[in-house]
């Protein structure tokens, strides 16, 4: 049983929008954070944005703007919306809680941005 199934990557142009979503177990997803990541080819994995039961968000400065991370806590799932898409947003997207100890990774979605 998969603790995050993310899903809704692709391929799009610059400038174009995905949006993509992550689904998760109810215990992990009960807890207070929950953060999109994403890891390019040969590069470390990077958080991307993150929400609280609350609502608050936080968004890396290279997305902020362009990106907004939602949560509807009635279906366990999160999403984030990405608009104004560049090149260097390409990279696999995985979600994970922030206060959850031992969570692990899932496989992610791939985001491609290219013209």
């Amino acid at each position: 049983q998969a603790q995050f199934v993310e899903s809704g990557g692709g391929l799009v142009q610059p400038g174009g929008s995905l949006r993509l979503s992550c689904a998760a177990s109810v215990s992990i997803f009960s807890t207070d954070r929950m953060a999109w990541y994403r890891q390019a080819p040969g590069n470390q994995r990077e958080l991307v944005a993150c929400i609280s039961s609350s609502g608050r968000t936080n968004y890396a400065d290279s997305v902020k703007g362009r990106f907004t991370i939602s949560r509807d806590n009635a279906k366990s799932t999160m999403y984030l919306q990405m608009n104004s898409l560049k090149p260097e947003d390409t990279a696999v997207y995985y979600c994970n809680s922030m206060d959850y100890s031992g969570s692990s990774w899932g496989q992610g979605t791939q985001v491609t941005v290219s013209s």
